[in-house]
């Protein structure tokens, strides 16, 4: 697969120019290093995208390449409001044409509501500000925008049943929630498959799983664990991803009766508040 066929993030042009003005400078990566008053292995990292300098860094960086601010001034630019492990996946979801997510024990992100997103963070942050967790809400519910509108991507949710049942934020953020999701795929705008727990094994036991496909480039595949999350374009890997995606569908409810027990689970928690 040619490299200039995958999709480029924000961050990954940055580095590729970094690249290039360093190269033309006559630097080397360990020579850059050296002024920047870093390691070589933090300027590969930088030069692939998978990190950003501070604004210290890009200011010795544009002292060293004679780039006049040049790289300090893009880089306000790139400044991400998602964890770094997420926030090539946040510019890339942006570009997909298809998504497939499959939600283990959470509802996935772009469908949260910001009740059980407020949930989420403060349950990850033991020492937080309200503040702060408005901050990240609200970036949350950001994202969910591109599910708005007719040009957006199309976009399959695969539920296990846990992720109905676990009572994130109580009963009435729950019945909120499962409203929402119910609504928005009778709407049509998203086709919504539960894994009931009458499944027992299935392929995609192990984790969280989200797909990307692109018009012009090859799918994407990325596995998210606790602070850590793992992008990945190898070809063979991804159509091990979808496969497994595939196989875990199969095993899924139809969506009609996907519904019915969305449905179902929001009325319990609507009870419980009587």
């Amino acid at each position: 697969m040619a490299e200039a066929s995958k999709p480029r993030t924000p961050r990954q042009k940055y580095g590729e120019e970094l690249k290039l003005r360093r190269i033309a400078a006559g630097m080397t990566q360990e020579m850059l290093s050296e002024i920047v008053v870093c390691s070589a292995t933090l300027i590969s990292h930088f030069e692939a995208g998978r990190r950003l300098p501070n604004p210290d860094d890009a200011k010795r960086i544009d002292a060293a390449l004679g780039t006049d601010g040049f790289f300090a001034r893009w880089l306000q630019d790139l400044d991400s409001k998602y964890a770094d492990h997420f926030a090539a996946v946040a510019e890339l979801e942006r570009q997909a044409t298809d998504l497939r997510h499959y939600g283990s024990l959470l509802i996935p992100g772009l469908l949260q509501t910001p009740a059980y997103a407020r949930a989420v963070f403060r349950a990850v942050r033991p020492n937080y500000r309200a503040e702060d967790l408005d901050q990240l809400v609200v970036n949350r519910m950001d994202r969910s925008q591109i599910l708005e509108g007719l040009s957006g991507p199309v976009v399959w949710i695969l539920l296990d049943e846990a992720a109905l049942r676990r009572r994130v934020g109580g009963p009435r953020a729950m019945a909120e929630q499962l409203r929402k999701i119910a609504n928005i795929n009778e709407g049509g705008r998203v086709r919504l498959h539960v894994l009931p727990f009458g499944v027992s094994e299935h392929s995609l036991l192990e984790g969280m799983l989200y797909l990307m496909d692109f018009e012009d480039a090859p799918p994407i595949a990325y596995a998210e664990g606790l602070h850590t999350g793992h992008l990945m374009d190898d070809p063979a890997l991804v159509r091990h991803c979808m496969t497994a995606y595939d196989l875990a569908l199969g095993d899924a409810l139809p969506q009609s009766e996907s519904l019915a027990l969305i449905r179902a689970v929001a009325k319990e928690y609507e009870d419980e508040q009587q």
